[in-house]
């Protein structure tokens, strides 16, 4: 199997594709196979690489809780990149993986071509930032001790923002389902404990935010009711933005409406390579 070696785990990824590179970035609640329909439609034009973030098999899990958490979820995608001699990307990111993307462009710009963080933001407002992070704790104790079997996977796959994927394709839920339960429950709680528990506000990077100018599409769900509000703010300080609300669709964007999510993205990365996403 193909690992990157990353600072305290090796990081198991996959590439399909020629052309500029596209890294994809899974979310907590899937894996590297969340990506497959992007992978399908992207890798005719680009070199596509997706990894299996640490905490989800085959990469490692590591059982020490120091090695989770937001600074090493970016350490791990420039490991993959320059583990494969790719000095710039195109960055997606999803979910947990779209906060990971926006903390990419802020602290590594040089190595992005471009931003699509999709649904990001999810505890972030300031009011709802201690309850989110004392939720986190418990049901990542959760998770270590039980594993996804049975209530944990049932209650995150009929969540608000999950249950329109079941309603619009039960088979691909279906798909999504099996995937979660295939994950480690130390590596889940673990992440979820001292990553998604643990990590910044986006609001907190508004300096930093201000100052980035790597092109960006934010890309969300108008049912993903913890994400649409942060996404508005994003688009009001990010100087090279746009903000793509996907109608009547929920937290998994790419799963619920992956032509619409393709479409996008593709004229997204498009507009950029032609120099025509510009400033003002």
């Amino acid at each position: 199997m193909p690992y990157a070696p990353s600072e305290g785990a090796r990081i198991w990824y996959e590439e399909a594709g020629h052309g500029l590179p596209l890294l994809f970035i899974h979310e907590f609640g899937a894996d590297h196979r969340e990506w497959e329909d992007q992978v399908r439609f992207f890798s005719r034009e680009y070199r596509c690489l997706t990894y299996a973030a640490r905490g989800y098999t085959p990469s490692d899990v590591p059982d020490d809780p120091k090695l989770y958490g937001q600074d090493f979820a970016v350490k791990d995608a420039v490991a993959v990149l320059r583990h494969l001699g790719i000095p710039k990307a195109h960055i997606v990111g999803l979910s947990m993986g779209g906060f990971a993307a926006i903390l990419f462009g802020i602290r590594h710009p040089e190595m992005a071509i471009s931003l699509v963080p999709a649904g990001a933001g999810s505890g972030s407002p300031r009011e709802e930032q201690a309850a989110f992070r004392a939720g986190c704790q418990a049901r990542g104790d959760k998770l270590i001790a039980q594993g996804w079997a049975g209530e944990l996977a049932e209650e995150t796959g009929h969540s608000p923002t999950r249950i329109q994927l079941k309603k619009k394709d039960p088979r691909g839920w279906a798909a999504y389902m099996q995937r979660l339960s295939e994950h480690s429950g130390l590596g889940s709680g673990l992440t979820m404990k001292h990553y998604q528990g643990e990590r910044d506000s986006i609001f907190d990077w508004e300096a930093e935010l201000r100052r980035m100018t790597v092109p960006t599409l934010l890309a969300v769900g108008d049912e993903d009711g913890p994400c649409v509000a942060t996404n508005v703010w994003l688009k009001s300080v990010l100087p090279n933005c746009g903000l793509w609300l996907c109608p009547r669709t929920g937290h998994a964007i790419n799963l619920e409406e992956p032509a619409a999510f393709n479409r996008e993205v593709a004229a997204f990365l498009s507009t950029v390579e032609r120099g025509r996403w510009t400033l003002g």
